[in-house]
């Protein structure tokens, strides 16, 4: 099975949502409020939120809904297929002014994502995938590194992670460690080779990785948990609690045994 139409239109509605906000990426009034702890969440949230939300609906009315920014309805358990979005991954990095957010559109179904889009509207860069149609940025197809050695290695890590020093103690195993905004970005980031791999310690929802999770498999790699479990979506509780690690398979098994 293909997914065309479903991939176009989450590709229509990434760039849209870009727009919106682009309208607000240099205002500094962005009318900032906090969700929870260092959670913050701004009306560009809620706005690109909205739009994508009716363009999906609207294009597969039948599909089930879960978003960072809209409140969940359990009736999306029920649904085979099922949008999994975050609006704005990066939103520290957009209100800062830092071109390291994006917007994050996967389909998910059976629990497996078979559409993935990441948008930066600062960048330019349209990341997409469906399920065995291979992996693209901005139209040229993308697969990822094949480094094995972590020493000549160039990981991807959380910006909030690194200032924390929760990296310090790796820095000799990579021969970089490059701290990135959006959870979705830096994924995006190692199936383009522009990094090897990536890790995570904290604990992540479905919509900060679900649209990444197409696109590097489709790469070529794998995005897994640190005990190397395929992540399954639409789950009645969004978190992922375990460190999570994106990588070809080689390296995996190796990032998985350092950080273990």
């Amino acid at each position: 099975m293909t997914y065309l139409s479903e991939l176009v239109a989450a590709k229509v509605a990434a760039r849209n949502a870009g727009k919106i906000l682009l309208k607000y990426y240099l205002d500094e009034n962005k009318n900032v409020q906090e969700k929870g702890e260092d959670s913050p969440v701004t009306d560009a949230d809620f706005e690109a939120d909205k739009y994508i939300k009716n363009f999906l609906t609207g294009e597969f009315p039948s599909d089930g809904w879960l978003s960072e920014e809209t409140v969940d309805d359990h009736i999306r358990l029920e649904k085979k297929r099922i949008w999994v979005v975050d609006p704005l991954d990066g939103t520290k990095e957009f209100i800062e002014q830092i071109p390291q957010f994006c917007v994050s559109i996967a389909l998910v179904e059976n629990q497996i994502p078979v559409v993935g889009v990441i948008f930066n509207p600062v960048t330019d860069e349209l990341f997409y995938a469906s399920k065995n149609s291979g992996a693209f940025k901005n139209q040229n197809k993308i697969l990822c590194s094949e480094e094995v050695d972590l020493k000549k290695a160039n990981i991807a890590v959380s910006r909030s992670e690194f200032k924390r020093g929760e990296w310090s103690a790796y820095q000799k195993n990579f021969s970089e460690i490059s701290p990135i905004g959006s959870i979705a970005y830096k994924i995006a980031k190692v199936a383009d080779q522009s990094v090897d791999c990536f890790a995570t310690i904290a604990p992540k929802n479905e919509w900060d990785i679900c649209a990444a999770d197409c696109i590097i498999n489709e790469a070529g790699g794998v995005l897994k948990t640190i005990d190397s479990k395929t992540i399954l979506y639409n789950q009645k509780k969004t978190l992922v609690t375990d460190p999570i690690i994106a990588s070809n398979s080689n390296m995996f098994y190796t990032i998985s045994d350092l950080l273990y």
